[in-house]
């Protein structure tokens, strides 16, 4: 840290900036140094501070993954302390659970409390450009957050068919666990910008406090990976709800490609900003796709609920009753057959239909 004529600066890629307020050299400060905000140290902080389960509920997505992984056979304040949740100051003699830990597991009141400012704000503005269409004003642990955030990108984006080998996998959920993840890995929580992620017609843009290492946009293999809150990162690797460092851009670059054929933008400031485009053509076709899918199956759905009041009914009366058209119906029918979920028995005119699997009751299989 230097001054120039009494006056301390910061320079980036834009130029040098005056650093006037408490706040702004405060971070500028955790900028330059060395020490991890993640690990600052809650004395009075206990797991009665803790969301009721949601320590159990950590470990068990961590046994799903990988069920040999050695936190799972810790006492449970072995593993605080061997995940870098528990630690103690040996400059001051301080211990007890990190904000780490508090971000983790907290309830929102006690995260409120020590971080009044922590806040994640997820918003869909596509038709109201000055508001939002919908939103999520996400303030809990940041396990919580994580499935909250995807569940919102799951319903306000498509997701595109792709197969990988003989696999069906979803696009979206490889992307937006990346971004997400990122997100919540590597924001600085002692700044007090929100974080933001916003869903527009043609991208998404996500923002959230940084602690720069480099300065401008971040290309693949062109750039030094640099872990912002290690214990967090490292948290988020175990639950397999990121990758290991370096990796999460990369595949973001490549299954984006995938998704819209369009590249990422990751810009690295004190704000850091990540732009994913979405090209119009393929987000109104999966949209469609996704509609007409919808109404088919709902359109199904109706006909086998028809067939189970009554089994003997025919093409015309489903017809009549569903008010389409002969040729739909019998398409209908012919793609409940293809699916193995209904059975002709009998003569045309004299029998009647088996079904043979409702895909309203998950439990049965074809």
């Amino acid at each position: 840290m230097h001054k120039t004529a009494g006056v301390i600066y910061d320079r980036s890629a834009d130029g040098d900036f005056m650093v006037k307020t408490d706040r702004q050299i405060s971070q500028l400060y955790i900028q330059k140094g060395s020490f991890y905000t993640e690990n600052t140290i809650y004395p009075y902080l206990k797991e009665e501070h803790f969301v009721d389960g949601i320590v159990d509920k950590a470990l068990q997505i961590i046994r799903n993954n990988r069920p040999g992984h050695p936190w799972l056979n810790l006492s449970r304040v072995e593993f605080f302390k061997s995940a870098g949740l528990y630690r103690t100051d040996f400059k001051t003699g301080e211990h007890g659970f990190t904000m780490a830990a508090l971000l983790l597991f907290g309830k929102e009141e006690t995260i409120q409390s020590a971080i009044p400012h922590y806040k994640i704000d997820a918003i869909l503005r596509r038709e109201n450009l000055d508001r939002y269409d919908d939103r999520r004003n996400i303030r809990c642990n940041l396990i919580d957050a994580y499935e909250i955030l995807l569940n919102f990108a799951n319903m306000h984006l498509p997701d595109k068919f792709y197969m990988q080998g003989d696999q069906r996998i979803s696009l979206r959920e490889k992307i937006f666990r990346e971004v997400i993840a990122n997100l919540l890995m590597h924001r600085e929580y002692t700044n007090a910008n929100p974080a933001t992620f916003i869903i527009y017609n043609d991208r998404v843009e996500v923002k959230n406090a940084n602690r720069p290492h480099l300065m401008g946009s971040l290309i693949p293999g062109k750039f030094e990976p640099y872990s912002k809150n290690p214990n967090l990162a490292k948290f988020f690797v175990q639950m397999a709800r990121a990758e290991d460092l370096g990796t999460g851009i990369s595949n973001v670059f490549k299954f984006l490609k995938l998704y819209t054929d369009t590249s990422p933008e990751f810009n690295e400031e004190q704000l850091f900003v990540v732009t994913l485009p979405l090209t119009k053509r393929n987000v109104v076709e999966n949209v469609v796709e996704n509609v007409v899918e919808n109404v088919v199956e709902n359109r199904l759905k109706l006909i086998l609920n028809l067939i189970k009041e009554d089994a003997k009914i025919s093409a015309t009366q489903l017809a009549q009753k569903l008010n389409i058209t002969s040729r739909t119906v019998q398409r209908d029918i012919e793609k409940l057959q293809e699916q193995n979920r209904i059975k002709r028995m009998g003569s045309a005119k004299g029998g009647y239909w088996q079904i043979i699997w409702d895909r309203s009751k998950p439990d049965e299989t074809p």
